[in-house]
């Protein structure tokens, strides 16, 4: 049985070069784009959740775990649910997980619906994840060309224009019901114009089991993408705090520095596959985290709040195409089969986006804001370092 699903599988990769042309490239465009527009969308309505549920930040934190579980549950798992009914029907049904949990979101009224409906929403990220990068990787080897870091640099448009507009919205007074049915509605939308355009074959090779653990060249990789990762997401969380506590930067102002990160990132990522042509992945890899690193030394050393913006301006530059080199590179190994490889990799990148905040918190409340900005600092060189012996030493 495992032989002649192997057997399918490779004929249906095979088949999938022939139909791969612009088409098939817009459409996985559009699948990381409504992925990241459906991340963001939860975000504005956080502070909202948090004051229907009449929870304190402890609680609060508990519930956003649940997001997190739904997530690295549905991870491992994704790429055996491809094999079987290929990468459109899992991003369809991933845009409508989505769609369905957003309006929950904003409308649970009770500790327990919330949990329900931050895993539902886990769930969905989970599976999309997966689900576009092996896309992603599909459509890579059925145009011979490098498109990678142009996919992710649209997941991060998606999400800048996803906090925009949810953000907008609820400024100007309109409801998060409503706010979050408008959201879902227009990503199921955009995902259902593109669908008949998106792939439906799975990757090649079978792998006969529902969860497979990360081995050889994998794991190196998927600890490269947990470092970055991590990095990413204490930016998210911790650098507007950074700018006022350290830098005695305005408040209001605070979110400037994550604003500039994920703007360098999404630039850095569109202009990507450019460099990808000319550049080995060891050098994308290990200058890139080189950079990362010098920016966040900047953002340490920097006399005032604009100088250390700046910083994080050039560490969201260094950290744009570390991951889409690592997505592409795991398409190339063969220590494991590729569907499960993304999956583990995503599932080790997403469990140090989990990480990276509460590590942050916890070094800072034993020796201070700066030292942890400095780990971070130094997390960046160990993936430079990673990278560049990685793929020196490796063909992938």
């Amino acid at each position: 049985m495992d032989s002649t699903a192997s057997n399918l599988s490779g004929r249906r990769s095979l088949d999938a070069r022939k139909v791969v042309g612009p088409k098939q490239i817009f459409a996985t465009r559009v699948a990381f784009f409504v992925t990241g527009l459906g991340v963001s969308a939860w975000a504005p309505l956080v502070p909202f959740a948090k004051s229907r549920l009449m929870v304190d930040d402890a609680t609060l934190g508990m519930l956003i775990l649940c997001l997190g579980g739904g997530s690295v549950v549905s991870m491992p798992v994704c790429h055996q649910i491809i094999r079987r009914i290929g990468c459109r029907a899992v991003i369809l049904l991933g845009v409508g997980l989505l769609a369905t949990a957003l309006p929950l979101l904003a409308f649970a009224s009770s500790i327990p619906s919330m949990a329900v409906s931050l895993m539902l929403f886990g769930a969905a990220i989970g599976f999309l994840d997966v689900a576009i990068n092996v896309h992603a990787l599909l459509v890579e080897k059925g145009t011979g060309k490098v498109l990678m870091s142009g996919f992710h640099g649209f997941f991060s448009v998606g999400g800048i224009v996803g906090s925009v507009i949810g953000s907008g919205l609820l400024s100007f007074g309109v409801q998060p019901l409503l706010v979050a049915c408008t959201m879902a509605i227009g990503a199921a939308a955009l995902a259902a114009s593109a669908g008949k355009s998106m792939l439906a074959e799975s990757m090649r090779g079978a792998g006969g089991v529902g969860f497979a653990l990360p081995h050889g060249a994998v794991v190196a990789m998927g600890l490269i993408g947990l470092c970055v990762f991590l990095v990413e997401g204490a930016m998210l969380d911790w650098s507007a705090l950074f700018l006022t506590v350290t830098k005695a930067f305005p408040e209001r102002l605070g979110g400037l520095g994550y604003t500039g990160f994920a703007l360098a990132m999404a630039i850095g990522r569109l202009l990507g596959d450019v460099l990808a042509r000319y550049l080995k992945p060891s050098v994308i890899v290990g200058i890139g985290g080189v950079c990362g690193a010098i920016g966040i030394a900047l953002a340490l050393i920097a006399p005032s709040g604009a100088l250390a913006i700046a910083g994080f301006l050039l560490t969201g530059a260094g950290c744009a195409n570390i991951v889409p080199v690592l997505f592409s590179a795991v398409g190339r190994q063969k220590a494991m089969e590729p569907g499960a490889a993304v999956a583990a990799l995503t599932t080790m990148g997403y469990a140090g986006a989990l990480a990276g905040p509460a590590a942050v918190g916890f070094v800072s409340h034993a020796v201070g804001l700066s030292a942890a900005f400095a780990l971070l600092g130094g997390l960046l060189l160990a993936a430079a370092v990673g990278g560049w012996l990685l793929f020196n030493d490796s063909p992938a």
